[in-house]
């Protein structure tokens, strides 16, 4: 997965020639610039192996555990549906009085 993205490995790096010219950079800063890159490439792979393993477990953790399901909603002692309906009618009639029915 990972190998598809990056190019460059730190053995690529490492290995790697330049061919020199007349007035071209010092190869001994060059080779310690190469050094500091590859110590940083190295750790940068080593983090993102670990991660993809962490995440690896955790998605198995979470395929073992069971699905959550919905608490039911809770209801106040004797209220039902119709019980709030009729209420509503009541204090339709009460505020709009009956010309609402008519």
């Amino acid at each position: 997965m990972l190998s598809d993205k990056i190019k460059l490995t730190a053995k690529d790096i490492l290995e790697k020639e330049f061919k020199t010219a007349m007035r071209g950079y010092k190869p001994e800063d060059v080779d310690k610039y190469l050094d500091l890159i590859i110590k940083d490439y190295e750790t940068l792979h080593a983090e993102i192996d670990e991660l993809q393993q962490e995440n690896m477990k955790l998605k198995k953790q979470l395929e073992d555990v069971p699905p959550k399901r919905p608490a039911p909603a809770p209801q106040t002692a004797g209220t039902t549906n119709f019980d709030i309906l009729k209420r509503l009618s009541n204090l339709e009639k009460h505020v709009f009085g009956n010309k609402l029915y008519d």
